[in-house]
């Protein structure tokens, strides 16, 4: 072996046995902080997507109470805000339920 060859295969073994010694438990913790911050933003994300939830019923409400504004059109627009507020809730469940999953992995 030559002492070109050499060189390589040391800076190699250097670089691989420094990678071995860094702390585990310093990126455990920077996992778990990571894991928090996604699991609030999933909540924020469902809190917000509730607080379109009660626009959308105050908007059912009004096409209920002033169907003479909307006329025929207000049976179309009390359905396709009832779509809305049933795939908001979709999305709120699923953003709840990946809150809770990725506690459940950060613990």
């Amino acid at each position: 072996m030559t002492f070109k060859s050499l060189i390589p295969l040391i800076s190699a073994q250097c670089l691989l046995s420094a990678c071995s010694l860094m702390d585990r438990h310093a990126r455990d913790v920077d996992l778990d902080v990571q894991h928090t911050a996604l699991a609030k933003h999933f909540e924020e994300e469902a809190n917000e997507l509730q607080a379109r939830i009660e626009e959308h019923q105050e908007f059912l409400n009004q096409f209920e109470t002033k169907r003479y504004l909307y006329g025929r059109h207000a049976n179309d627009l009390k359905a396709h805000n009832q779509e809305v507020i049933d795939l908001y809730q979709q999305a709120i469940t699923a953003n709840r339920d990946m809150a809770d999953m990725v506690r459940g992995r950060g613990h």
